[in-house]
């Protein structure tokens, strides 16, 4: 499974439970565009100091 399809169903759920796990993200850090799926995950990763691995997983836990 890639970290792309780990975002499915309503991001809205999925984006509360992120900011609920990481208080530290802000709306801006989960802007989902379509189009620009990659971007916001780079970000994030960033943002959380995680690798690509450990925020898929972290998505496909929630």
């Amino acid at each position: 499974m890639t970290i792309n399809s780990g975002l499915k169903g309503n991001w809205n759920d999925q984006k509360s439970k992120l900011k609920k796990k990481f208080p530290a993200l802000t709306d801006k850090d989960l802007f989902f565009e379509i189009g620009r799926k990659n971007e916001m995950l780079a970000n994030l990763q960033v943002k959380l100091d995680k690798t690509k691995e450990e925020l898929q997983q972290i998505i496909e836990a929630l």
